[in-house]
């Protein structure tokens, strides 16, 4: 079913839209998954805050021009589905803990910060650990010092308070 020209320009800003917020554009070849495989992944990227849309080709070409994801245009061709994501490893992570599980998903390649990735460069970005994971081993790296220190403390608390209850117990 063809859309109209104002449906168009709909899908077209929708995207731009997307395109606009997004900082990660992945982009695969989807042809043999089955309805209930690509419903997974739906519901997966959504969880992940990855907007995934299947387009015809002209028209994300069309709706990614003048953006940070126009770099990747020469590469959309063939049944593509496109991750925008506003976090930088999420579309990355998704796409690609999907491909794993299902041979049929073939990444294509994607954008970030303006430069286009291969499928090597999306499976690199998809090995980051996620901004959760980052900001808890920051925090474990602050803290190491400060614990280690009150272990310190606490070792040589405990080895003055020793001789002390040793003397009391001569002296009973």
């Amino acid at each position: 079913m063809s859309l109209n020209r104002s449906e168009k320009e709909t899908v077209v800003a929708d995207v731009t839209a997307l395109a606009a917020k997004a900082q990660t554009l992945v982009m695969a070849e989807y042809r043999g998954i089955t309805v209930a495989d690509m419903t997974k992944l739906r519901t997966t990227a959504r969880n992940a805050g990855v907007s995934l849309s299947v387009l015809k080709n002209t028209l994300a070409r069309r709706a990614v021009a003048g953006t940070q994801f126009e770099v990747v245009g020469d590469q959309m061709t063939g049944p593509l589905i496109y991750g925008f994501s506003v976090d930088a490893v999420a579309a990355a992570k998704v796409v690609a803990d999907f491909a794993k599980t299902n041979d049929k998903m073939v990444i294509r390649g994607g954008a970030f910060a303006g430069k286009a990735l291969d499928v090597n460069g999306v499976k690199q970005l998809a090995a980051i650990p996620t901004k959760e994971v980052l900001l808890a081993q920051l925090c474990g790296l602050l803290m190491s010092p400060i614990s280690r220190t009150a272990v310190v403390l606490g070792a040589l608390a405990k080895q003055k308070e020793e001789p002390v209850q040793q003397e009391e117990a001569v002296a009973a």
